[in-house]
């Protein structure tokens, strides 16, 4: 496995940090590439992203670049971690720069605007002539930084692909497990962000732990019936990737949608809670585009009918939560058989 040469990470997020950094504690030569010249300066001298993971002193093996094209020359492993909005982008920047047999791996969880493309298809649309994998799973970058034990899913078409991220991530406090459902993988990471919304809402507004309960189940059925439905694996949903996520972004204050929840159930808008916020949140344009497709196969979401009421047409949160009561009382627990 020493024998890749180069990994490079793309993205100088938290997330794009922290596993940076854990691949350069494992000992392997890693660039992070950030679009900002002036944040590649600032971690340089300081061996610190402020702005993303202040306090954490960075690997000293750990570079730093804006240039596109060094920081992609010979990388055996190249990880994608920015923001679904940018994704496609940076893919075609990448394109002349990344070798024919890259492992390209993307981090991102969330859902192309207009396309409905997970992010490991665009990488394959982009990037042909590549090897795809994604990570997913309840990975809050603060804790992974602080080095407490977590656990995430590699998936992919090519074993040798999830074989070789599990050799080069694994550590004494971090684990990865394989998974050959990547689209089901892939659309949970995507999917929990919605939910996550909900339940900072829900936390806000101070309701009971039974009420969480009932939102975090309900949720998780939504999600593997959607994705069922398009192809995925339901069994998937009850891995890491699926209730484990899940569970994480629907409890944690470390959650980007979470705190989007807590915002919205303060009163603010969807405006608003982003300012307030101030990090790109997945779960609000997946919501969006998560309803319109669930429209369109005629698949039954009331969560997420829910949320989008109360994000973008401005009904109170207690008219929708009384609405929600008044759905279909269907069965407990789907792909059981009868």
């Amino acid at each position: 496995m020493r024998s890749l040469r180069k990994i490079a990470v793309l993205g100088g997020g938290s997330f794009g940090t922290a596993l940076a950094n854990m691949i350069a504690e494992n000992g392997y030569n890693v660039v992070l590439w950030m679009r900002s010249h002036e944040s590649v300066l600032e971690c340089s001298s300081t061996h610190e992203n402020i702005k993303y993971l202040p306090g954490l002193s960075l690997d000293l093996k750990l570079a730093f670049s804006s240039d596109l094209e060094a920081s992609l020359k010979d990388a055996d492993v190249v990880f994608f971690s920015v923001p679904s909005k940018a994704f496609r982008l940076l893919a075609r920047e990448a394109r002349k720069y990344i070798s024919s047999d890259a492992r390209v791996i993307s981090t991102a969880k969330g859902i192309e605007a207009g396309t409905f493309k997970l992010m490991s298809q665009v990488l394959e649309e982009e990037l042909p002539q590549a090897r795809v994998g994604v990570i997913s799973g309840p990975n809050l970058a603060l804790e992974i930084a602080a080095k407490q034990i977590t656990a995430t899913v590699v998936a992919s078409n090519d074993p040798q692909v999830s074989y070789d991220i599990q050799q080069l991530l694994g550590s004494y406090y971090f684990r990865v497990y394989a998974n050959t459902d990547r689209f089901g993988v892939e659309l949970a990471g995507a999917l929990k962000n919605i939910y996550a919304i909900a339940a900072g809402i829900s936390s806000s507004m101070k309701m009971g732990q039974n009420t969480v309960s009932v939102l975090v189940t309900r949720s998780l059925a939504e999600m593997s019936r959607f994705s069922a439905s398009l192809g995925a694996n339901p069994m998937t949903f009850m891995g890491l990737s699926g209730v484990g996520d899940l569970f994480v972004t629907c409890t944690s204050p470390l959650s980007r949608n979470y705190q989007i929840g807590i915002a919205l159930g303060s009163g603010l808008s969807v405006d608003e809670a982003v300012k307030k916020v101030g990090h790109v949140a997945e779960g609000i344009n997946t919501t969006l585009m998560i309803k319109k497709e669930a429209e369109k196969l005629q698949i039954y979401m009331p969560l997420v009918n829910a949320l989008y009421e109360t994000m973008f047409n401005g009904r109170p949160v207690d008219e929708v939560l009384k609405t929600m009561m008044l759905a279909e009382q269907n069965i407990d627990v789907e792909f059981t058989g009868k």
